[in-house]
């Protein structure tokens, strides 16, 4: 069970004092000694001072901290909120952020004093916003100073809150879709979210053609995410692609796509490192020996003729086999990669040959241009043959 605290408004009470203070949350939390702990927030605001102190004071504590909006997050409550190490809004609830405040009086210096304290205290303020939702400085600011009110739906799009507490009976649709963004970081639950609008109503219906094509999206999106993070590594055996590093429990793929597990079976890298990978998941990586390293080739021109006597194992000479094997496995991708520039190159090269060529070769004369004049001002060369009778003498004659 959390341990949980209420931070609700009452008429006299308001972030920074009575049972919303920070020394209050202290006690709390002290009693809570290091138990996952659930903060409820309904509170128009109050003290930025004590708001901060209570962001501390929930960043700093042991335990996992969960922030709850349960109906508003306003001013400074909403610092509060975004103290948890997951910040929950419930789907009816509104999180409001805007310029600090205060009341004061007194004579211009002191004004003065005045404005620059609530400047510093904006700045402090924005960067709590900022580590948490991810946004830019001047985002963040010019929604301070534009006094936001968020509904769950834009404060998780905009990365001040991580859920959305929904009421309704989970439906097959929704759950396909959690199962998804649940296993994704909080910036691609975002755009998942935003793409399919999952609390659009048409997707709270039991629709076996809809769940299909929910799961071709989500399949198609989660595809695109696994080939920004698309790795390589070159084996005797070919290529495995993969988006972690190679070390146990890593998967491995047959295709860029990442979407055929590789074939259980023994890989060597060029490295010469082993990996042992079944059903698409390395399971154990063994380190090149370093008897058989690649850079051990050199010292072999130089030994003796008493040192041809090998008494090294089978299994030795297979491991130097299949390193070799994954090298040339490089050297091939190389040599293919390069015969591909080489010849995007040439076909470059050729291309603007032509077009030059072309442009050499153009026949095209201005109407305006004094060539142009020239030529339909010249009369015809006098042997030039002008009728049908006079071409068809100069053919026979030519002929004969």
């Amino acid at each position: 069970m959390s341990y949980k605290i209420y931070l609700y408004d009452t008429e006299t009470d308001c972030i920074g004092s009575g049972n919303l203070s920070s020394v209050y949350i202290q006690t709390q939390l002290e009693a809570a000694a290091g138990d996952d702990v659930e903060v409820h927030i309904s509170s128009v605001g109050g003290s930025a001072f004590d708001a901060i102190a209570i962001y501390d004071l929930l960043k700093k504590y042991p335990g996992k901290i969960t922030t709850y909006i349960d109906a508003l997050a306003a001013s400074a409550a909403s610092v509060v909120a975004m103290g948890g190490r997951k910040v929950i809004m419930s789907k009816y609830a509104l999180l409001m952020i805007h310029k600090p405040m205060v009341g004061t009086g007194g004579n211009a210096d002191e004004l003065l004093k005045d404005v620059q304290m609530l400047n510093v205290v904006q700045e402090r303020l924005a960067q709590i916003y900022m580590d948490k939702s991810g946004l830019d400085g001047v985002t963040v600011n010019s929604l301070i100073n534009s006094v936001t009110w968020m509904t769950a739906d834009q404060a998780l799009d905009l990365g001040f809150i991580d859920q959305i507490e929904d009421y309704q009976t989970e439906i097959t649709n929704s759950a396909l879709i959690k199962n998804y963004t649940n296993a994704a970081p909080a910036v691609y639950q975002r755009c998942i979210n935003k793409l399919l609008n999952i609390n659009n109503n048409s997707m709270n219906i039991e629709n076996k053609e809809l769940i299909e094509k929910t799961t071709s999206v989500l399949n198609k999106i989660m595809n695109f995410f696994k080939k920004v993070v698309n790795k390589q590594t070159i084996t005797d055996k070919g290529t495995l692609h993969h988006a972690d590093q190679i070390e146990e429990g890593a998967e491995v793929y047959q295709d860029e796509d990442m979407t055929t597990p590789a074939i259980s079976d023994t890989y060597t890298c060029a490295d010469g490192k082993q990996l042992d990978v079944k059903h698409g998941k390395i399971q154990t990586v063994t380190p090149a020996d370093p008897e058989t390293a690649p850079e051990a080739e050199d010292e072999d021109d130089n030994l003796p003729e008493s040192k041809f006597k090998s008494t090294k194992k089978t299994a030795d000479v297979q491991n130097r086999m299949q390193q070799l094997k994954a090298r040339l496995h490089a050297q091939n991708a190389l040599l293919t990669e390069a015969r591909s520039a080489l010849e995007e190159a040439n076909n470059r090269l050729q291309k603007t040959r032509t077009e030059v060529k072309n442009e050499i070769k153009s026949t095209f004369i201005p109407e305006s241009s004094k060539r142009s004049n020239k030529t339909h001002s010249e009369p015809a060369p006098f042997f030039a043959p002008q009728t049908e009778i006079a071409k068809n003498a100069v053919k026979k004659a030519i002929a004969s």
